[in-house]
């Protein structure tokens, strides 16, 4: 008994529509927008054994992308975190789906007690740190004060960072080639530092204080780098791009309910995963490429330039100055 034979298609009626080539083209130029939107990947082979390494805000997002991969190739990681719950449900999480093993420890940024403890507790437990990532952050919240009474995207953002950063520095230090890596974001160029009222209490704007917040990272990373020029400790700036992660939840597309539902398919296409997200700042922590530069922008894992009032050097003497004082800490040459 014969084998019944499917009918074999007619070119001609295929292409007697332009259809299926439109089609064709129409997906192909999609899927390769959402791979251009998704950002430059970060493949060098890196092994991190024995590297001690700080990710403040490793709970979701961006850190916990990041924590995730840097335990996988043998770092020894330690993520930061407000809530503590939150936190050991992260680590069990990595531990539990991905066989990966993190420490978590309480530091909540918008809390200079808080920062001081756990640099405290951080430095009986370990004698050196390798990669010190301040990734955590806020984004366009709505106007609010820290603890130590700062407005809470520049006490977090920058004030927060700040403090913890210089804390770590003498650990830093005897590591010898260390690496900071500082998050930023294109706000930064709009931004401007009012010392005058520092919280904007006149005329808040969240769009303003986000922006002030990301140009006082760029500030303080650019002076850092000068001060630690005689060292083997190096510290860069990423923006890691439009990331589809919980900072943006003040937003209207996020906390509305409708608009959530409405705006899916456009945050999917538009927006970077977490994972994407994660690429410039693990370049900058893990490269062999950055070795010996320092004080530098880097965006989809190229270099960038910095303009405008980041530059400013006058502006970044007197933010710091003026945060050695906002944080009580001992002003320090180096």
């Amino acid at each position: 008994m014969s084998t019944p034979q499917l009918p074999f298609p007619d070119p001609e009626k295929i292409f007697s529509s332009w259809w299926p080539i439109i089609i064709g083209v129409a997906v192909g130029i999609f899927y390769a927008a959402r791979q251009w939107l998704r950002g430059a990947q970060f493949v060098e082979d890196v092994k991190l054994d024995g590297k001690v390494v700080i990710i403040t805000g490793g709970t979701s997002g961006i850190g916990y992308a990041t924590a995730l991969y840097m335990a996988k190739r043998g770092a020894k990681v330690t993520i930061t975190c407000r809530d503590e719950a939150l936190g050991r449900a992260a680590a069990e999480e990595m531990k539990t789906l991905h066989k990966q093993e993190v420490t978590v420890m309480k530091c909540d940024l918008a809390s200079f007690k808080s920062i001081r403890e756990f640099v405290e507790a951080f430095k009986k437990k370990e004698k050196k740190l390798d990669i010190l990532i301040n990734n955590a952050g806020v984004m366009m919240s709505p106007q609010a004060l820290t603890e130590d009474k700062f407005d809470v995207q520049f006490g977090v953002n920058y004030l927060g960072t700040f403090l913890l950063t210089e804390l770590l520095l003498d650990l830093l230090k005897v590591t010898g080639s260390s690496r900071i890596v500082n998050t930023s974001a294109s706000a930064s160029n709009l931004g401007e530092i009012n010392f005058d009222d520092i919280n904007m209490t006149e005329d808040y704007s969240p769009g303003q204080a986000y922006a002030q917040s990301k140009l006082a990272v760029n500030l303080y990373t650019l002076h850092l780098a000068h001060r630690l020029k005689d060292t083997k400790v190096i510290v860069n700036v990423a923006n890691p791009g439009i990331v589809n992660t919980n900072g943006h939840r003040h937003l209207p597309f996020k906390n509305n309910s409708f608009l959530r539902l409405s705006f899916t398919p456009i945050v999917w296409f538009l927006m970077k995963t977490p994972s994407d997200g994660a690429q410039t700042t693990l370049l900058l922590a893990c490269s062999k490429s950055v070795d010996g530069l320092s004080g530098k922008y880097y965006k989809d894992c190229t270099l960038s330039e910095l303009t405008g009032k980041s530059l400013d050097e006058e502006l970044q003497e007197r933010l710091y100055k003026e945060s050695v004082k906002w944080t009580g800490l001992e002003k320090k040459t180096k």
